[in-house]
């Protein structure tokens, strides 16, 4: 990442500070440095910019290789920290990409839904973000995300009537698990992160985590 990479964050901090009312809390608990996984909520498709834009480190996704199908886009998406990931089943190659950046002391951004809520409701997280988690070690960030659901598209992000908040809760890591990572393992797991992020969201925005037992 590089010249691309600043330019797009340093042009929508610009955006979201003029044309939007964004408000970013807890930016303090970002650890400055070492292996970070953020893990988020996710509303919009201006979701990624809107966390460049508030964290103080270089971050890292991952995009669905169907974004990747032009020589263009695909040069543009890699130069500003994106891979490509299958929608279905498990992807060696990218998260071999992730645990190498981990391993690097990179920051990589997870949305565990896998797609946009259409009604800003939480859904249950998919197990990947925990596997990733409990094998590397690496801390997570939870992070919640409200009111982009509002922005009436990618393209305009600049929009007056829309309040955003990224709120940052505290760092934590998983539990260390001796021998095979089952499915219900990973599943706990994964909704113990989700929890943490749902912990930081309105009640009104947490959905399948709604529940009291949701966020132990």
């Amino acid at each position: 990442m590089g010249f691309y990479y600043g330019l797009g964050k340093s042009l929508a901090q610009v955006c979201f500070s003029l044309f939007s009312k964004w408000e970013v809390e807890g930016r303090e608990a970002v650890p400055p440095k070492g292996p970070l996984i953020v893990v988020s909520n996710h509303l919009s498709n201006a979701d990624p910019p809107v966390l460049v834009a508030s964290m103080k480190r270089p971050m890292h996704f991952m995009a669905k290789e169907g974004l990747f199908s032009s020589p263009v886009s695909s040069y543009f998406l890699r130069s500003v920290g994106v891979h490509p990931t299958a929608r279905e089943g498990a992807d060696v190659e990218a998260l071999r990409w992730t645990m190498g950046l981990l391993r690097n002391d990179k920051v990589i951004g997870i949305f565990p839904e896998g797609t946009r809520s259409r009604d800003a409701q939480m859904k249950q997280g998919h197990p990947g973000v925990a596997y990733i988690a409990a094998r590397s070690q690496a801390p997570i960030l939870p992070v919640a995300i409200t009111g982009t659901e509002n922005i009436p598209g990618f393209w305009r992000i600049a929009f007056p009537a829309t309040s955003m908040k990224v709120r940052f809760g505290e760092p934590f890591t998983l539990p260390i698990v001796e021998g095979k990572l089952s499915k219900p393992v990973l599943e706990n797991l994964s909704d113990m992160i989700m929890g943490r992020v749902a912990a930081l969201l309105p009640p009104s925005y947490r959905g399948y985590y709604a529940t009291p037992g949701a966020l132990d």
